[in-house]
């Protein structure tokens, strides 16, 4: 019988996905690829498949599920399969510089940004952005590793030579211009069939790792759920949101065979709008969702079902 596969390296930010699946009784099965193997002599079983694999995989202990689940997409699409954020959207998910060059191909304006390998390259790149503040970001991230705000090439040598240095899975330390914000918040869209499906504002005021799921492996420190009620949400779904930028995030996503994503950005002093991430691994916060009545997982869940029913 025909199914959906979902394929993923973590059950805590699937099951809110397969839960749905159940609701709706959408047949499915879990590949869950930390590990395993492929007969490349073999053929797929019939059916859609649907990758979650995450960019920070490697921080759960399962160093080589990007790169095992790159195979077996791979080895899908040989065959045909229907493929949702296949191959094209593994490799922007894995990479922030394939995603930014993807970004300013169709029009969208990302932060002036260097990748660079080495210690020594990473202090010399910075020269660039003398005078002003700058970040620092893995390539490969997720839940905002690396993420370190810098206000002198002083202050980053320290942190580069010093002992709480973070060395990127990729050897890739991206250095990027900071953009100042006239208030603590990013505006992270949700998509799912390529549609636009919400945005959620996202206060920042604690820091940089953004993870919206409500099982998080960030600490307590940033978690966006806990046993007290916070003022400020740090999760809200912004009611009638409507920008141009839509529009091009919508194109950058077809382009590149991405059904499923989230697409951050923040509005500088003057109102424009820096894109810096896609996130084709996206979750969802039940707080939020449940104040705006609005659901990722069910929006994608009845996805998948369509999906699965027109094959």
């Amino acid at each position: 019988m025909s199914k959906v596969y979902v394929i993923h390296e973590n059950s805590e930010w699937t099951v809110h996905l397969t839960n749905r699946l159940e609701e709706l009784g959408v047949p499915y099965e879990e590949w869950h690829l930390d590990e395993g193997t492929l007969d490349l002599s073999t053929e797929p079983p019939e059916g859609i498949f649907y990758s979650r694999m995450s960019a920070s995989s490697h921080t759960r202990d399962h160093r080589f599920a990007a790169e095992f689940t790159g195979q077996i997409l791979a080895w899908l699409e040989a065959h045909g399969r229907t493929v949702l954020n296949g191959t094209n959207a593994l490799k922007l998910e894995v990479s922030k510089v394939l995603q930014y060059l993807e970004l300013n191909k169709y029009g969208v304006k990302t932060p002036k940004t260097i990748a660079a390998v080495g210690k020594q390259n990473i202090i010399k790149a910075a020269e660039a952005f003398a005078g002003q503040s700058f970040i620092t970001k893995h390539n490969r991230a997720g839940k905002g590793l690396g993420v370190q705000l810098f206000h002198s090439i002083e202050a980053l040598k320290a942190y580069v030579e010093g002992p709480t240095f973070e060395e990127p899975v990729d050897g890739i330390t991206l250095i990027q211009e900071y953009i100042q914000s006239p208030e603590s918040y990013i505006t992270r869209c949700e998509f799912v069939g390529g549609n636009f499906v919400y945005a959620v504002k996202v206060d920042t005021s604690d820091g940089f790792e953004l993870c919206p799921a409500d099982v998080c492996q960030i600490g307590d420190l940033f978690c966006p759920v806990g046993e007290e009620v916070e003022e400020k949400p740090k999760f809200q779904i912004i009611e009638g949101f409507e920008d141009e930028i839509l529009d091009k995030y919508k194109e950058v996503l077809a382009r590149n065979s991405i059904q499923v994503a989230g697409i951050e950005f923040i509005r500088n002093a003057e109102g424009a709008i820096f894109t810096y991430d896609i996130n084709t691994n996206t979750n969802y916060n039940s707080d939020a969702e449940a104040k705006a009545r609005k659901y990722g997982m069910l929006e994608l869940a009845l996805f998948l079902k369509k999906t699965l029913e027109e094959k």
